[in-house]
């Protein structure tokens, strides 16, 4: 038998016909991978949001010089809970987020599975894309509640320089007004970009999350699942890649959702907009702004929660 056939039959090994999926486990074991991932990693996600979204002022000049610098100023000027702003509404809402994400993928992945016959790439990459479509139900507003939140101490440290001060607000006064001023739907901000993002990212994060897993020992426990650690690598690996992709359409994504700006900030009618007009102000490198910083935060986000999604604990739980 090749190299090559050993990794394909490990990776989508065929399901036995008398397999069951259950489906409460996975979505069970998908929120708890999500609260503790994010938990970790969120003050690297913010100063992500706070790159990302950054232009430069009237005399060219910008707030934050680079990753680091941005972590040092926001820690200097809030705080450590500041580096958790907008936090709460993430933690709440990374539940379903993630249950849908992780689950929906093993369900799409069950679907299509034959019974004696491996999952092909193909295939792998169908039930990938299932569930990064799925996922933005919930991912679109939290991500824009969130950017809000994330934002606003770049928008008041700015105000601040020019002499002005900004109100303060909560993820609860922004929803509120989104749904005042334009129903549901505000809440849907930059939904197709959100949707482009979280579909190329899943197909290219799962099937090489399935393939990097299948190289590592397995437990010893007639399971024929990979040891923790190399569930965690294999998250971390395919993770930051992915991230690395689909970082300008994240970028995109950053700005469409972003409420509050100042008056010398350029507004977007929409996807195409906002990609001719910041190529055009800021060059192609704009595009990857923040990128090293999120694959920073996306590769132990997706490592740990892909490890704590197989440690079963729901099953442990429910017997």
């Amino acid at each position: 038998m090749s190299f090559k056939t050993e990794i394909e039959t490990v990776t989508t090994k065929p399901l036995p016909s008398s397999h069951k999926f259950a489906l409460l486990p996975k979505i069970i074991n998908g929120g708890i991978a999500g609260i503790i991932g994010v938990t970790v990693v969120f003050p690297l996600d913010l100063v992500k949001t706070r790159l990302q979204n950054q232009k430069p002022g009237i005399d060219g000049s910008l707030m934050y010089r680079s990753m680091f610098d941005a972590f040092r100023k926001t820690y200097a000027a809030e705080g450590y809970f500041g580096m958790y702003r907008g936090s709460a509404v993430n933690i709440l809402l990374i539940t379903p987020e993630k249950a849908i994400k992780l689950a929906a993928n093993d369900q799409i992945r069950h679907w299509l599975s034959r019974p004696g016959k491996p999952l092909t790439l193909v295939r792998e990459m169908l039930a990938g894309a299932g569930a990064g479509l799925f996922q933005i139900i919930v991912t679109t507003p939290m991500e824009l509640l969130k950017i809000q939140m994330q934002d606003a101490g770049r928008v008041a440290a700015q105000a601040k320089l020019e002499g002005k001060t900004v109100p303060t607000i909560s993820a609860t006064s922004i929803a509120r007004e989104l749904v005042a001023s334009k129903g549901l739907l505000g809440l849907y901000r930059g939904v197709g970009a959100t949707t482009m993002r979280d579909v190329s990212f899943s197909v290219i994060y799962f099937p090489m999350f399935a393939r990097l897993n299948a190289l590592g020992p397995r437990k010893n426990d007639g399971s024929g699942d990979a040891v923790f650690w190399c569930s965690f690598v294999s998250g971390c690996v395919a993770g930051s890649t992915a991230a690395l992709f689909v970082n300008p359409i994240d970028v995109i994504k950053t700005r469409l959702q972003a409420i509050k700006k100042f008056e010398t900030e350029v507004e977007y009618k929409g996807v195409a907009d906002c990609f001719m007009k910041t190529l055009r102000s800021e060059g192609p490198l704009a595009f990857f702004k923040g990128g090293a910083c999120r694959m920073i935060v996306i590769a132990p986000l997706f490592g740990i929660a892909q490890t704590v999604y197989y440690l079963g604990v729901a099953e442990k739980i429910l017997g």
